[in-house]
């Protein structure tokens, strides 16, 4: 970044001004886009993007490969993706103690499946078992679960993952999305907010968002706790500069409620691209910064003009910005809320508006004229989405409610949830063998069809959940059942694959068959 305000803005306009040529050119040939007269002014309008229809060896790849993996529970998945990756190894003791007590890593992979699962600690206990009793769970739970050990053995899952041959066929790690899941939280909690949309209506009604960040290698590599539903943007920047994991995005993309003209512009100033899916991306005003210039057919588009002397007057206070964000000085978010100041912007928060209107008028121009960056967006942001479900899944105890009262209390369940959601991608991934083998084979696979499978299988629902629930009643190491079957704040939800299959395991409980739910 240049310290003189002339190079970086002089090259940024010619970006636009290339972008706006770009679509006049091609507007007579892109069926997608079309100008209408509405109420005497030019109005833009774009069209949905079509389904486009999976090829027949895509069906026949994933029919081949969906019965070589095998349906385990999540806790076997986890010890199992641990054996591979040694992820519980960065549990450490609070007191940075080196010394371990014997099968301490069952103990912390029961811990941290009963609270992602928010089932509670009693189904896994398991009396005459040393690393599954009552007092030794909860023992882990507080000493070796933090917000430190969880973030570290995510980095380890993650960075596993992308090193797996498969995965560079999904991408590289540079691109991102963010999106944020609500839970209600039923009880009392300063650090819950009302929204009648996500947490109903009545005096407490109050929740939280799970703000949570996906690579296109299907991985979460941050989240965040909000109170309420805050606007996204305010924490769209974190997840880039805060995650501890080896991915390097460099470009984002969110729904409406990430995107704003601030957020744009402080992602021009650190050298990223933000590149959202808005609702209604036709009705957003264009800006240019040459009143005189000629557009051709989107000439009336283009009302809006730029002032380029307030972010050259501002040009200083920019750079500080952008460095306060990249040193990790202050927070993106508690930057944006001083800068929009209640509604009324600061000076510097007016200057950043319009380096965001500059450069989200040159990613609409390309928005609109590029198909393949609006496929790309769409296919990031259902990936984000397939995470999602797979989280719901999974956090099914207690109806899928958040009951923790305090904040540090509330944030360890979700963090585990992220954590469970990666391993279940990782083993996912690692047990595609039949993919492997026919990519490698005589007939390798060609890159799109790889490209096209998806690891996450319990997304699909019904016939394809290959990675299931732990039913409740049974215990880490498959054994009796040391319980009644419920947990310690409520009943949890039955496995269903339990009622198709008539085989029973060793807990006594009925398990599916190897041929099961194909």
């Amino acid at each position: 970044m240049s310290p003189e305000p002339g190079v970086e803005l002089d090259r940024w306009a010619t970006r636009l001004d290339g972008a706006y040529r770009q679509l006049a050119d091609g507007l007579a040939d892109n069926p997608s886009v079309r100008i209408e007269d509405r109420d005497g002014r030019d109005h833009l309008v774009l069209t949905g993007l079509d389904r486009l229809d999976e090829p027949d060896s895509l069906a026949e790849l994933r029919d081949d490969v969906d019965p070589r993996i095998p349906i385990v529970d999540l806790p076997e998945a986890l010890l199992e993706v641990h054996s591979w990756t040694g992820c519980l190894d960065h549990f450490t003791h609070v007191s940075d103690t080196t010394s371990r007590k014997e099968d301490m890593v069952i103990s912390v992979a029961a811990a941290l499946t009963a609270s992602a699962m928010n089932i509670g600690m009693r189904p896994m206990v398991q009396e005459g078992n040393d690393a599954l009793t009552v007092d030794r769970l909860y023992w882990a739970e507080q000493n070796y679960i933090r917000a430190a050990t969880l973030t570290a053995a995510n980095a380890a899952l993650v960075d596993y993952h992308s090193r797996l041959p498969l995965v560079s066929y999904w991408g590289g790690g540079e691109l991102a999305s963010a999106d944020g899941l609500r839970f209600v939280v039923p009880v009392k909690s300063i650090n819950s907010g009302p929204n009648p949309k996500y947490f109903g209506k009545g005096k407490g009604a109050k929740g939280v968002t799970y703000y949570n960040f996906t690579s296109d290698q299907f991985t979460g590599f941050h989240c965040i706790v909000i109170p309420g539903t805050p606007k996204d943007w305010y924490y769209l920047l974190e997840g880039l500069l805060d995650h501890e994991t080896s991915l390097r995005p460099t470009e984002i993309t969110s729904d409406t409620a990430g995107a704003s003209e601030m957020g744009f512009g402080a992602f021009r100033l650190l050298g990223w691209q933000f590149s959202p899916r808005l609702a209604d991306a036709g009705s957003a005003t264009l800006y240019r910064v040459d009143p005189a210039a000629n557009y051709g057919p989107i000439q009336n588009l283009t009302r809006g003009r730029i002032n380029t002397d307030m972010m050259r007057e501002r040009w200083d206070d920019l750079l500080r910005v952008a460095g306060s964000l990249l040193t990790g000085a202050v927070r993106p978010s508690e930057l944006f809320r001083y800068l929009t100041g209640g509604g009324n912007p600061t000076p510097i928060g007016r200057a950043l508006m319009e380096l965001g209107r500059l450069d989200r008028s040159a990613y609409l121009a390309t928005y609109f004229d590029d198909e393949l960056l609006r496929r790309r967006v769409n296919t990031q942001l259902n990936r984000q989405e397939s995470r999602h479900q797979l989280a719901r899944k999974i956090y099914h105890g207690q109806k899928g409610e958040l009951r923790q009262k305090y904040r540090e209390g509330m944030e360890d369940p979700l963090t585990e949830l992220e954590q469970r959601a990666s391993l279940s991608t990782s083993g996912s991934t690692h047990s595609d063998i039949g993919l492997d083998s026919r990519r490698w084979g005589p007939t390798p696979e060609p890159p799109r069809i790889c490209s096209d499978h998806e690891p996450l299988r319990a997304t699909r629902g019904g016939k394809d959940d290959r990675l299931r629930r732990r039913d409740p009643g049974c215990c880490v190491d498959g054994s009796a059942p040391g319980g009644s079957g419920r947990g310690d704040r409520g009943p949890a939800e039955p496995v269903s694959f339990a009622r198709r299959c008539g085989r029973r395991g060793r807990c006594g409980r009925r398990v599916p068959a190897p041929h099961a739910c194909r």
